[in-house]
């Protein structure tokens, strides 16, 4: 005698369904299941990275040789000869002598001029980024900002010199509309070659620079999160000062960092400007280096490269350590 069905269970119920019985997956059932589980889990989980083999490795031959000959032996050189006097014994007299007077006011101006330029290029980049963020990632503003930043952001030394004394020097194209409409640029304290007119080129390419690299974290806002913030209550203004605003603060600070470094590195621009009278610690590096001032002083410029190492390695490891907070909630 076989057990019929309730009365009250509709009939099919219970029954495999055509599409199951033609699917290729095992029969439902506690071991059915668990295995289909099992296969889920397998699916869900991230997949392990593939073990780099040794041979593997050999394709990082060409950018290690290239790193070690054109960065580690220079930095190498510079380091070893800041420690050595003339006849090549050990000293600590470059060193030292580099912590007085005129090269610790070039330091000072140095970083006087990278942290005015890193700031307003940071404040206006990141406004800029904005801005562009809200349109079409496809569409053609945010290409063309994007891909005009990417051009911009690398253009300096001496072409860049050249275009701002074309455009703003003393026979500038727009220094001389001015002078014709009543308005003289010099006579109002404005010159290329002072701090004021080193900090405006050098935003040329500070600007685009922090919109490259802020832009990704601007990408990593998920609209998500500020949709939930609305729907409890929140103004814009209140998810900007208690979500967006924090979760920005690491990236922006990081960008701040790289555009610090950025300046303070830069010296052809600087020299064409102003051909030294600005005195900036990479030009009095090229003074001391080609004997300008004093013949034999080399290892004096190898003491100030090597503060100036110093100076951009500490930025880069501050500037990793905010990368890598950042890229927690930009996974």
């Amino acid at each position: 005698m076989t057990a019929s069905a309730p009365a009250d269970v509709p009939a099919g119920v219970g029954e495999p369904t055509p599409a199951a019985a033609a699917s290729p997956l095992p029969a439902a059932g506690p071991r059915g299941l668990g295995a289909l589980a099992g296969r889920a889990g397998r699916a869900g989980r991230p997949r392990r990275a593939r073990r780099s083999r040794p041979v593997d490795l050999l394709g990082l031959l060409p950018f290690a040789a290239y790193v070690a000959v054109f960065l580690g032996a220079p930095a190498y050189a510079v380091i070893t000869a800041a420690f050595k006097d003339d006849s090549g014994n050990p000293t600590l007299s470059n060193v030292t002598t580099t912590l007085k007077d005129p090269y610790r006011h070039a330091f000072t101006v140095s970083i006087e001029l990278s942290v005015f330029s890193a700031v307003l290029g940071a404040v206006l980049g990141l406004a800029l980024a904005v801005a562009v963020s809200g349109a079409r990632r496809d569409g053609f503003v945010h290409r063309a900002v994007t891909t005009g930043s990417g051009v911009l952001a690398y253009f300096g030394g001496l072409p860049l010199a050249f275009v701002f004394l074309a455009t703003l020097g003393p026979q500038g194209l727009v220094t001389k509309w001015l002078n014709s409409a009543g308005y003289n640029l010099t006579q109002h304290g404005f010159v290329l070659w002072n701090m004021a007119g080193l900090v405006l080129v050098y935003l040329y390419f500070q600007i685009p620079l922090m919109l490259l690299v802020i832009f990704p974290a601007l990408d990593g806002l998920r609209p998500q999160w500020e949709e939930a913030a609305r729907s409890l209550g929140a103004s814009r203004l209140q998810y900007w000062l208690r979500v967006g605003g924090p979760l920005l603060a690491p990236p922006f600070l990081g960008a701040l960092l790289l555009l610090f470094a950025n300046a303070f590195a830069a010296y052809a621009t600087a020299y064409a400007l102003s051909t030294g009278s600005v005195p900036l610690v990479p030009i009095q590096i090229g003074s001391v280096m080609s004997g300008n001032v004093l013949a034999g002083q080399e290892n004096i410029g190898n003491a100030l490269g090597l503060w100036m190492i110093v100076v951009v390695g500490l930025v880069v490891v501050a500037y990793t350590l905010l990368q890598r907070r950042t890229a927690r909630w930009l996974r």
